[in-house]
């Protein structure tokens, strides 16, 4: 069954071919059994952005700035989208899961205490990582959870080691996609399952102040169209399963990061510098992803995969 990707009407929403079911959020959604690639492929999109170094974007992700920025999950959608995401992977207790750039641990304890998972979080960032820990140490009834540095191009696990994989909104700022992708196969068990949030995006379409490298690391420049994520995931053996729209919750992290960058340019700026971040530059920025979001260039999705068995 070829998969059928959602098409943008004129008022920004998702419109896919037949009718689906409406998310809570009212974006809809995708079923497949299985998709098919569909170009232009992966590398097409990653060819348009200069690659930045992964430190880079772990340096700046593991700052107190873009935790006031971005919230206390990093992601659109928040922990409710992640509670969607387990669901939709069917958690069960005692799964062994890997949360792949799991940030300061948000994930990662919430898969432990609702869904009883044995979870292990892994992070380029050494300052997420031990904010991770803290958090996990004053963390009550909540078990079998671990953090560790590491590289998502090098994990450091051996083959068929876990259940599930979940990474969100962070596929979009490697520099090698591919590869990271092929490392998360190669630890899922098979019949284990990926599970993927991302910003997506039409390269091609994206305005020069969308192909930064700071916007690369604010999950705009690197992300792919949705066939690109599919591509990613298939090139690397698995079987999409399903895929979701949800673009209001982007539209809702641009609204409250907006909000915070004026407490930051009052508060933060000397910090900000030290990363190489112009906070007064963010305004075009910002304001070029409002239109593009508006115009369905850019996005947020849901994909789940499977390692056939």
């Amino acid at each position: 069954m070829s998969a059928r990707f959602p098409e943008p009407d004129r008022n920004g929403a998702d419109r896919p071919a037949e009718l689906p079911a409406a998310q809570p959020d009212g974006t809809p959604e995708v079923h497949l059994e299985h998709a098919t690639r569909s170009a232009p492929g992966p590398s097409d999109a990653t060819d348009l952005v200069a690659a930045s170094p992964p430190s880079c974007c772990a340096d700046v992700y593991g700052s107190d700035l873009v935790a006031l920025l971005l919230g206390d999950s990093y992601h659109p959608g928040g922990l409710t989208l992640t509670r969607r995401l387990a669901r939709l992977l069917g958690l069960r207790r005692d799964e062994h899961v890997l949360d792949l750039a799991c940030g300061r641990g948000s994930t990662a304890l919430l898969l432990a205490k609702e869904f009883s998972a044995r979870v292990s979080g892994l992070d380029l960032s050494a300052a997420n990582v031990a904010l991770a820990q803290g958090r996990l140490n004053a963390a009550e009834r909540v078990r079998r959870v671990s953090f560790a540095l590491a590289d998502a191009e090098r994990l450091p696990h051996p083959d068929a080691t876990f259940d599930a994989v979940v990474i969100e909104c962070a596929l979009c700022t490697f520099a090698d996609k591919a590869r990271a992708v092929t490392e998360m196969v190669r630890v899922l068990r098979p019949g284990g399952r990926l599970g993927l949030t991302d910003v997506v995006a039409e390269p091609d379409q994206l305005p020069p102040e969308l192909t930064t490298v700071a916007a690369r690391i604010a999950c705009v420049a690197g992300a792919l169209p949705m066939r690109g994520y599919c591509d990613v995931l298939e090139t690397a053996g698995l079987q999409v399963r399903r895929i979701e729209r949800h673009d209001l919750a982007f539209l809702r992290m641009l609204d409250q990061i907006e909000a915070r960058l004026a407490l930051a340019r009052l508060t933060a700026r000397a910090q900000a510098a030290q990363l190489g971040l112009d906070l007064d530059r963010a305004g075009p920025v910002m304001t070029a992803a409002r239109v593009a979001a508006s115009t369905g260039t850019i996005g947020y999705g849901l994909l789940v995969a499977e390692r056939p068995a």
